[in-house]
């Protein structure tokens, strides 16, 4: 069996298949296993409470692991420990993220593109058609992840706070969530995935996606992306596609173009979630085994 496993901070989506192409299971999902921010005891516990994964550890021969915060090498080796410690009987191959996102968007396996990611985090590299180039190196979430769910979540967050926000959102917001000082600064900084539980918030936007304020507060992100990520591969966007994928992207979809046309890039394919399109590749690789 051949599990494959697209994560970000949030979720992780686990496929299976065997060697005769059939998928096996169906998809289950756990909380989301970034090891730049959990550590081994918090990892191995979000897989080993799920029965459904546990009750097929020995039948598992290989593990396609593909997850946010694990574009470096420690976090990477870390989970990559956790992995083979439950599944012993399997090879384990961890990838970034990014390299998911790569492999579901992309129209054929040698096609170059600049591929984002819009999700709890957010990310941008450049695929020539073999490897992946990034000119940025992220510095995690508080800093640097434009225009993701945590970004939008921290952006409301203040803005309900520092006042900012038409009064009929604010009633609106907090109805929707407990906004108590003291929750949130738990949550923040007593908790585990901050970043998750800023995230949380991002939902509020695509329910009033008729405010003004939130079609602004939107595009103001994207911009922020295009700039400090997309523009970094200014010649390539002359002539190579822009792929999105990520949950945030999804539902982000007409003011990805407008903002697009502003900083003059060709939008490609954008897709939600990038399990399937890597059960398809992972699929197609069990040719090359044979």
């Amino acid at each position: 069996m051949i599990l494959i496993v697209d994560s970000g901070s949030t979720k992780a989506d686990w496929m299976s298949v065997n060697s005769k192409e059939n998928r096996l299971l169906g998809k289950i999902q756990t909380k989301g296993l970034n090891p730049a921010i959990l550590n081994e005891k918090e990892l191995q516990e979000i897989i080993l409470s799920n029965p459904g994964l546990i009750s097929h550890v020995s039948d598992v021969t290989h593990i396609f692991f593909y997850g946010a915060g694990c574009g470096t090498d420690k976090p990477k080796h870390l989970l990559k420990h956790v992995l083979e410690t439950i599944f012993t009987h399997a090879k384990v191959e961890v990838q970034e993220d990014t390299m998911a996102a790569v492999r579901a968007t992309i129209n054929h396996e040698n096609e170059a593109a600049i591929v984002c990611i819009l999700g709890t985090g957010s990310n941008c590299s450049y695929f020539d058609g073999k490897s992946l180039y990034q000119r940025v190196e992220s510095l995690g979430y508080t800093i640097m992840d434009d225009a993701a769910g945590n970004y939008y979540g921290k952006q409301l967050l203040r803005d309900y706070y520092f006042h900012h926000m038409p009064e009929a959102l604010k009633i609106s917001f907090s109805k929707k969530y407990d906004l108590e000082a003291d929750t949130v600064k738990f949550n923040l900084y007593k908790q585990p995935n901050p970043n998750a539980y800023l995230a949380s918030f991002a939902e509020f936007m695509f329910l009033h996606k008729d405010s003004t304020y939130i079609k602004n507060l939107i595009k103001q992100g994207l911009r922020k992306f295009s700039k400090n990520m997309v523009l970094q591969f200014s010649e390539e966007i002359k002539t190579v596609p822009v792929h999105f994928a990520g949950s945030i992207a999804f539902l982000s979809k007409e003011e990805i173009f407008e903002i697009a046309e502003e900083f003059n890039y060709k939008v490609g394919n954008i897709v939600k979630r990038p399990i399937e399109g890597l059960v398809t590749y992972h699929i197609n690789q069990l040719h090359s085994w044979k």
